[in-house]
C-alpha cells in the first residue's frame, strides 16, 4: 500500500506527533508512506531526519496544486488535519482517490457552516475520531466513525534532558506538580492558577510547573500568577524539547482543559506512572475512566486543588491508579496496535469498487 501522510501545521503538537506515529507504524507494516507537510516546521523535518520522502511546500495554494498533480500516485490520502481535509476532498476530482480523515478536535460546528463541513466530512472515504467526544459532532451530522485512540510510544530515557530540567525546576524539600499546554482558552490556565494558589493556601510542600508555549492566555495568566504572589510556587517553562524526559521527576501530572477531544498528552504520565488529576472535559473522561486518575468537574479550581491535595497524601490511591493507567495505556493506545487498526480500515477501504 502506498500510502500519503497530509499535515500542514506550523508546530509541534499531539497531532504532528500523531502523524509521526502512524507513518512509523505503517512503514514497520510493510507499507510505503510520505508525507505533504508544511516547509520548514518541525513534522517535515523530522520526518525527513527519520528517512521518510517529505514534499514540503510553503503555502496552501502550493499544497491544493501539489495534489492536485501528484495525488493519483498513492492508494489513499490520510488527512490528519481539518484543514489538509479540506484540500484533498477539493481535489478529489482530479486525484480520485479515497481520502482518509483523522479528526482529533472536539469543537462543536457553527449553524451557518454545518453546510461546509457537513459537505467535507461526506465525501471522506473513512472518517476515524479519536474519542467518543470527537464523534460527537459527526455523528450528529449523520455521519458514524470510527474510533481509532491515539498512541503514546514509551520515550527513550534522556538522563541529560531529566538532569537539565531537574536542575533548574527541583526545589529541594519539594514535589513537583506539572502541566503541558499552551496557554489558550480551551486549556483554561486561569483555573488551574487559582487551583494552585489554593492548594499553596494549605500547604507549601510543591512547586507548579507549566511547560507549554504562548497563547491567547498568556499574559493573563502571567498577571494573574503576580497577582496571586505564586511567582515562586508557578512556574512558567515555555516550550522545552524533550519535556518526555521529565516525566520521572514529577509527582502529579495535572491538566484543566475546558474541551479536549481525547487529552493524549496524559498518556505520557500513565505510561511513567505518574499519577494524574483532570478535568473531566470531553476525551479526557473517557482516558481516566476506571479509576486511571482523579476526575474534577471543568472550571472547578477547587476540586483540582482537592484532587491535587488527595495525590500527594495517600499513597494507596497514588499506586491504584498509577496501575490501573499504565496497565491500560500498554493495552489500548500502543503505537504499532494503533497503525493496525488503520491499516484494516485502509484497506477495507480499498476493497470497495471505486466510482
Amino acid at each position: 500500500m502506498k500510502i500519503l501522510q497530509l499535515n500542514f501545521e506550523k508546530g509541534w503538537r499531539g497531532g504532528e506527533r500523531q502523524t509521526l506515529y502512524c507513518m512509523r507504524a505503517f512503514r514497520d507494516a510493510g507499507h510505503q508512506v510520505e508525507l505533504l507537510a508544511r516547509a520548514g516546521a518541525p513534522l517535515a523535518e523530522r520526518a525527513g531526519a527519520e528517512g521518510f520522502t517529505v514534499h514540503a511546500v510553503r503555502n496552501v495554494p502550493a499544497q491544493i496544486l501539489w495534489l492536485a498533480r501528484n495525488g493519483r500516485r498513492y492508494d489513499i490520502l490520510h488527512a490528519q488535519t481539518a484543514n489538509t481535509v479540506t484540500w484533498a476532498v477539493l481535489t478529489k476530482p482530479l486525484h480520485r482517490r479515497p481520502v482518509a480523515f483523522s479528526r482529533r478536535t472536539s469543537f462543536v460546528v457553527k449553524p451557518n457552516e454545518e453546510w461546509k463541513t457537513g459537505y467535507k466530512w461526506r465525501h471522506v472515504d473513512l472518517f476515524v475520531a479519536i474519542s467518543d467526544m470527537a464523534a460527537q459532532e459527526p455523528r450528529r451530522l449523520g455521519i458514524e466513525p470510527v474510533i481509532i485512540r491515539s498512541a503514546v510510544a514509551p520515550a527513550a530515557p534522556d538522563p541529560e534532558t531529566l538532569r537539565r530540567l531537574t536542575a533548574e525546576f527541583k526545589v529541594p524539600g519539594k514535589r513537583i506538580i506539572a502541566t503541558t499546554c499552551a496557554l489558550i482558552h480551551d486549556k483554561d490556565p486561569i483555573t488551574m492558577i487559582r487551583a494552585v494558589a489554593e492548594l499553596a493556601r494549605m500547604r507549601r510542600d510543591f512547586v507548579f510547573v507549566h511547560f507549554g508555549a504562548g497563547g491567547n492566555e498568556e499574559a493573563a495568566a502571567k498577571a494573574l500568577v503576580q497577582e496571586l504572589g505564586l511567582h515562586d510556587t508557578y512556574l512558567f517553562a515555555g516550550f522545552r524539547k524533550g519535556v518526555e524526559a521529565f516525566y520521572p521527576a514529577m509527582d502529579i501530572f495535572a491538566m484543566s482543559s475546558r474541551e479536549e477531544a481525547l487529552g493524549s498528552s496524559v498518556f505520557d504520565a500513565f505510561l511513567q506512572r505518574v499519577p494524574v488529576v483532570s478535568t473531566d472535559a470531553g476525551g479526557l473522561k473517557e482516558s481516566l475512566a476506571d479509576g486511571r486518575g482523579v476526575l474534577c468537574p471543568a472550571e472547578d479550581h477547587h476540586a483540582l486543588a482537592q484532587g491535587m491535595a488527595r495525590l500527594l497524601d495517600d499513597d494507596a490511591l497514588r499506586e491504584a491508579v498509577t496501575s490501573r493507567a499504565y496497565d491500560y495505556v500498554r493495552a489500548e493506545h500502543d503505537v504499532n496496535e494503533m497503525g493496525r487498526r488503520y491499516l484494516v480500515q485502509f484497506e477495507r477501504v480499498l476493497a470497495r469498487p471505486q466510482g
